[in-house]
C-alpha cells in the first residue's frame, strides 16, 4: 500500500464533505461553519468526526 493511498483511505472524501456542510447548515440555522466550529470544541467528538468537522471547516474558508 502506498503512503497516497492510505493517505486518500484516512481522509473524508468530498462527497463526505459536502454531504456535512449541507447538515451542518441545517443543524447551525445556516451557518456551517460556526456550527463546525462549535461542534470541534465539543468533549464528545470521536477522532474521525473531528476529521470529517476538520475538513468541512477547511472547505468552508475556502470559499
Amino acid at each position: 500500500m502506498s503512503l497516497v493511498s492510505w493517505w486518500r483511505g484516512v481522509l473524508p472524501s468530498e462527497a463526505e464533505v459536502r454531504a456535512e456542510i449541507w447538515s451542518l447548515g441545517t443543524r447551525h440555522r445556516g451557518w456551517p461553519l460556526e456550527g463546525a466550529l462549535d461542534e470541534l470544541k465539543g468533549s464528545d467528538v470521536t477522532p474521525a468526526r473531528a476529521q470529517l468537522l476538520r475538513a468541512c471547516v477547511r472547505e468552508l474558508q475556502r470559499r
